[in-house]
């Protein structure tokens, strides 16, 4: 039985693979090129993870979720323009797509006044800023979903060689 930590934070990285069942020995094994003791850094806070690692422990665990942890809290660029995505389920993100689209259409001749110009205009920030959070919502739910995507394919739960044969036809 892999040993686990009663630190009362782990990190995801450490979360995950105990949620595998495997030691930083084995992980390490199934990682191939990251050793056990640079894991127990990594995972312990010490050292922060090379993007290609980070690659590499999101693949052969399945969990594309640690490539966005990283990018939205441990990369310097990413913790600046990546927004942490949470995984929900499929009805969930539908819903909240939705709900922002329709949000946006209703608004959609407001950006038109505002934008017309091509300035914004004092009295028209607030409004601007209004939709643009709006608009970003939308974004955060479709990387949501991309992300639920990649979580199916991971654990095998959607054909993958389906999935990229139709990607690959856009």
């Amino acid at each position: 039985m892999p040993k686990t930590t009663t630190k009362p934070q782990k990190s995801i990285y450490q979360d995950r693979r105990e949620a595998l069942g495997l030691s930083r020995e084995k992980a390490s094994e199934l990682l191939e090129t990251i050793q056990p003791e640079r894991l127990e850094r990594i995972e312990s806070g010490k050292y922060t993870a090379y993007p290609g690692e980070v690659l590499t422990m999101a693949e052969k665990y399945q969990d594309p979720q640690l490539c966005n942890h990283y990018c939205a809290h441990e990369c310097e660029i990413g913790k600046r323009y990546v927004p942490e995505i949470r995984v929900k389920e499929l009805p969930q993100i539908v819903l909240e797509m939705l709900a922002s689209l329709n949000s946006v259409k209703a608004r959609q001749d407001r950006l038109i006044e505002i934008t017309a110009d091509g300035r914004i205009a004092a009295d028209e920030v607030e409004d601007f800023v209004s939709i643009q959070n709006e608009l970003e919502r939308i974004s955060v739910t479709v990387e949501t979903l991309q992300l639920w995507a990649e979580k199916k394919i991971a654990n095998g739960e959607i054909d993958m060689e389906a999935y990229r044969a139709v990607i690959g036809r856009k």
